[in-house]
């Protein structure tokens, strides 16, 4: 296992993601924890040192298998990190009840890592209110030693972030980013993560093979990297484009099976970043991939000047085209849910206004009909 150095420790390069442990019968809320914790010793033998739980990951049971499991190794052998579940609003005045509360489900009396989780455009504004206390009460948490390092994870945009970074960041020691080489571009990974290193904060990544979606490539991709590397697996690229970011420190990844487990463990006992070809192909192959079968949307904001109804069409567009390309996931219908109702696309009234001035001429009525099927709101 290669290692990370991070303030005066040092972390193991890989960590244990667990949101996405094994489940009973499809049940997400039911962990099987015979093999959780399994997977969980095998880890810990292995040289992962750092352990990722959240309040809702597996409706609840996450932070509760990880307390059981991790219980039977010394504490100081490991690190733990969880997080303040402000993804939902409801949690924002319960900071102290639900901080109280992790503690007793992970059985332990500190946290070694704790985040804001999921800064977003939806809880942007709650989080920056002092009305409700969490960053004072989580620097309080700091001073008493229950915290050992405060920081946050963000799905949200470069403005959203820059935002928290301007309040919060001389507080914040590490921040967790989506971040893979689909969404280099795609998601402006690539401007997330200058914006964090301009602010001096290391990286720790999320969703480095996009929830199981870089697992598997195109067999036109497959074979040019294969050419390039014949001995690297398909997810292993993954893995080697993060290693190729400085800044990066921390990789987390959710795996669900031992074969998993044991595979991304064999990828990080070396550390084998990319070469400018390589990198350049990765990112290159992939901007091309998610160019295609989204709408052509530039931007211009002609539509939204006729539209009667107010809505943010290139924004909307933007989030169709996330949702369509990747096959689905939570982004979009999150960035849908975090704006007022009025502005979501189930309001569009079909006038088709905005398509007399389109300069792409996207059938925009269209798309509003079918994001709205295919995301429910």
């Amino acid at each position: 296992m290669i290692y990370k150095k991070f303030q005066d420790i040092q972390l193991s390069g890989l960590g244990l993601g667990m949101m996405r442990l094994p489940v009973v019968d499809g049940n997400d809320g039911k962990v099987d924890e015979t093999a959780a914790a399994g997977m969980i010793d095998y880890a810990y033998q292995n040289g992962i040192n750092y352990f990722d739980t959240a309040w809702g990951y597996h409706n609840g049971s996450s932070e509760l298998v990880a307390g059981k499991c991790l219980s039977a190794y010394p504490r100081e052998s490991y690190y733990l990190a969880s997080k303040f579940p402000g993804y939902d609003l409801s949690n924002m005045d319960k900071v102290e009840e639900i901080f109280e509360k992790q503690l007793e489900k992970c059985r332990t009396p500190y946290f070694d890592f704790y985040l804001f989780h999921n800064v977003y455009e939806g809880n942007i504004d709650a989080y920056l209110n002092p009305e409700y206390g969490i960053q004072d009460y989580l620097l309080k948490q700091k001073e008493n030693g229950r915290i050992h390092y405060l920081g946050f994870s963000a799905h949200g945009s470069v403005d959203v972030i820059r935002r928290f970074l301007d309040a919060y960041g001389e507080h914040m020691e590490f921040c967790q980013l989506q971040i893979n080489y689909m969404d280099w571009h795609f998601q402006d990974a690539q401007e997330k993560a200058a914006l964090v290193q301009s602010a001096g904060i290391p990286l720790w990544v999320m969703e480095p093979l996009r929830g199981g979606r870089l697992a598997k490539v195109s067999d036109k991709l497959a074979d040019v990297l294969k050419s390039l590397r014949p001995e690297e697996t398909v997810p292993g690229w993954a893995f080697r484009f993060l290693q190729s970011i400085p800044s990066v420190t921390m990789v987390l990844s959710g795996m669900s099976t031992m074969e998993q487990l044991k595979a991304n463990i064999a990828t990080y006992e070396t550390d084998e970043p990319l070469s400018q070809e390589e990198f350049d192909t990765l990112v290159k192959y992939t901007d091309e991939e998610t160019g295609k079968g989204g709408l052509p949307c530039t931007s211009c904001h002609y539509c939204t000047s006729h539209c009667p109804k107010g809505l943010p069409i290139p924004e909307l567009i933007a989030l169709y085209n996330e949702h369509k390309i990747t096959g689905g996931g939570f982004i979009a219908p999150m960035g849908v849910g975090s704006m007022p109702q009025e502005k979501r696309p189930a309001n569009c009234i079909g006038c088709r206004e905005c398509e007399k001035v389109c300069p792409q001429q996207i059938k925009i009525s269209e798309m509003m009909k079918n994001f709205t099927e295919m995301i429910g709101m």
